[in-house]
């Protein structure tokens, strides 16, 4: 219709231009036996109502009819050369995303072969010395207990990780959100993580006017444990880790800062990654506990923002869109 429009102007040779630009776009999206019929179509079309004499397909000059041969030529070859560069993208894309399964593979493997193994050596080995009950003292096996008990709860955390990133890779996660107390939720995270705490010193900053949040409370629960257990795990003993609540714009902030040495400005997005871990960090964890925050906070429609504090250390900032209610509004209810 366009070339009809305007083949009164620029004449009816370069209405062919346009017909031929129309097939390179469809062979861009169909299969080739499509492309192949729109490219004939595209001939008839352009013999029918723009070759003279106009509507009908007889040919009145020589260089005419070779002009429509050679329109059908490179129109069909066109379409089988877009096409051909299709597949061949695809062959590309498809060798890059197995190439990437295969590393995510490699890193899964690696990092489990000594994440899972070393709790499970350590409770098989103080497990087979409590059967040696007549070696013993009291205090050995009080050791023995603590080590088995530790290990449980590292192993139970890595088993944990790979259950919650395999539910973001399914992308079947739904926030089940109801009120929640915030403070009594942060408080029970840091029961859990008490043995990591060891050495360590906790301040929480919670205001009595915060008000109850509605929010997926599982979610969030092990947003905070991981970002909690990320400082814990790789800063040094003595360390101070600040966690404080607030509510802005109907909007539950939580906020987990150190005074550790901080990430290296380029890789503050990075962290963010699956198996991502920083060049010489502290051996220990899979490098999923900082994607699966991200991947909560969003699944809520949330946002985790990393930086480094200007007097040392990092703070992760997590912001989470909440109805907000108040107790004696919510007794009202």
């Amino acid at each position: 219709m366009l070339g009809y429009t305007i083949s009164g102007l620029v004449g009816y040779r370069v209405v062919a231009f346009l017909l031929l630009v129309a097939v390179s776009v469809l062979s861009m999206f169909l299969g080739i036996r499509a492309v192949m019929l729109a490219a004939l179509l595209s001939a008839l079309i352009w013999d029918f109502f723009f070759i003279p004499p106009r509507f009908t397909f007889h040919v009145d000059k020589t260089e005419d009819m070779l002009l429509l041969l050679m329109y059908f030529v490179i129109a069909l070859i066109n379409a089988v050369l877009i096409n051909r560069i299709r597949k061949a993208e695809q062959k590309a894309r498809d060798k890059e995303e197995q190439e990437k399964s295969l590393k995510l593979y490699n890193t899964i493997l690696n990092s489990l072969s000594h994440e899972l193994r070393t709790p499970i050596s350590t409770i098989i080995a103080a497990t087979d010395n409590l059967q040696n009950e007549q070696k013993l003292t009291e205090s050995d096996k009080t050791e023995l207990v603590a080590q088995i008990s530790t290990a449980s709860l590292r192993l139970n955390q890595q088993v944990e990780n790979l259950l919650n990133i395999s539910r973001l890779e399914s992308g079947f996660i739904k926030p089940k959100k109801d009120w929640s107390d915030i403070s009594e939720l942060i408080y029970t995270v840091l029961h859990k993580l008490e043995p990591y705490l060891t050495g360590h010193k906790v301040h929480v900053s919670i205001p009595d006017s915060l008000p109850l949040f509605k929010i997926d409370t599982g979610l969030t629960a092990e947003i905070i444990y991981n970002l909690i257990y990320n400082a814990s795990v790789h800063t040094h003993a003595g360390t101070v880790v600040n966690l404080s609540v607030a509510c802005l714009n109907e909007n539950c902030v939580i906020t987990v800062s150190d005074n550790g040495i901080g990430f290296p400005d380029d890789v503050l997005e990075k962290v963010f990654e699956k198996f991502y871990r920083i060049d010489n960090a502290k051996a220990g964890g899979t490098g999923l506990g900082l994607s699966i925050v991200k991947g909560f906070t969003e699944a809520q429609g949330g946002t985790i923002v990393l930086r480094n504090n200007a007097s040392g250390g990092a703070e992760f900032t997590l912001t989470l869109p909440a109805e907000i209610s108040y107790i004696n509004n919510l007794k009202n209810e």
